[in-house]
């Protein structure tokens, strides 16, 4: 049976592309078909590979996708992934590299992994969001993190909405709509709460609110979060992930349910840096401080 890895590479580290030489070269000899995106295929500059185009198609009958980069090269990947049901497995050759099951130093045992079949793979909730106005659709997206309605220039008006019902009216900066994956992202940064990723939950975070009542909320998975921006003041603009922009005129209503299909990545067997319980990860991706700790006595 034909086996095939697509593998993508943050193009603009030479770092980066040293290391996805490094993993076609192990994988083609063990036999492996390998997929390389023709955007990215010039640099990698690397016999043996399959070059093909970066839509969705590339990762179709893929039996997992190899990401070689930071969280947003991540992110990037889960598009090209997501409707091809591919599992995704992230290298960090980042900073934080919250969605990376493997660490740089880990690359080889990582292949090593992929090519003995040592690796399970899990669902993440993503979120469906819909842009409307006036009864009319204007956008129809999704997002793995989060979708963040934000200002452009001044401060944005609006309502927010659960389950069709008004919550509370805020003038803030935005407001942002996050899955427990997003949760460690910018609804972090704007002091969201740390969601572990098998809590089946929504977030929404208000940006810099001017209320009396403007606290992070995690409601149910079933729910449906929306967001006015109230007609006769300015319009902002829709974020999702970070990476797809879509622009909001006044009286424009975004509406973010649980997500119809799930991103899915790849967890390795017994690979040290992966920090398989996601305390252990918290911990080391944000350095902190545990000296002390002597955990449970045992008689």
């Amino acid at each position: 049976m034909k086996r095939t890895v697509l593998v993508a590479v943050h193009t603009g580290r030479e770092a980066a592309v040293e290391s996805a030489r490094l993993v076609i070269s192990r994988l083609v000899d063990a036999g492996i078909t390998v997929r390389v995106l023709d955007t990215e295929a010039g640099e990698i500059a690397c016999a043996g590979a399959e070059v093909v185009t970066g839509d969705p198609g590339a990762a179709k009958d893929a039996e997992v996708m190899m990401v070689l980069g930071g969280d947003g090269s991540l992110l990037r990947g889960a598009e090209l992934a997501r409707p091809a049901g591919t599992p995704l497995l992230g290298v960090n050759l980042g900073h934080v590299g919250f969605l990376a099951e493997a660490e740089v130093a880990d690359l080889a045992a990582a292949v090593d992994n992929v090519v003995a079949g040592r690796y399970d793979v899990e669902e993440r909730m993503t979120i469906d969001v819909l842009v409307r106005l006036n009864g009319r659709v204007l956008a129809d997206t999704w997002a793995l993190n989060e979708a963040t309605v934000e200002k452009q220039e001044r401060m944005l008006e609006l309502v927010a909405e659960i389950d069709g019902r008004p919550l509370s009216r805020w003038g803030c900066d935005g407001v942002i709509c996050a899955t427990p994956t997003g949760s460690t992202a910018y609804a972090f940064s704007a002091g969201g709460p740390v969601v572990w990723p098998e809590v089946e939950a929504l977030l929404m975070v208000p940006i810099s609110a001017h209320a009396l009542f403007a606290k992070p909320l995690v409601v149910s998975p079933r729910s449906t979060l929306a967001v006015e921006i109230l007609p006769d003041t300015p319009g902002g603009v829709l974020w999702c992930d970070g990476r797809r922009r879509f622009e909001l005129p006044s009286g424009s209503r975004v509406e973010v349910r649980r997500g119809a299909e799930p991103v899915r990545l790849a967890r390795l067997h017994g690979v040290e840096s992966t920090g398989a319980p996601f305390t252990d990860r918290l911990v080391a991706k944000f350095e902190l401080p545990v000296q002390g700790w002597r955990g449970r006595v045992r008689p």
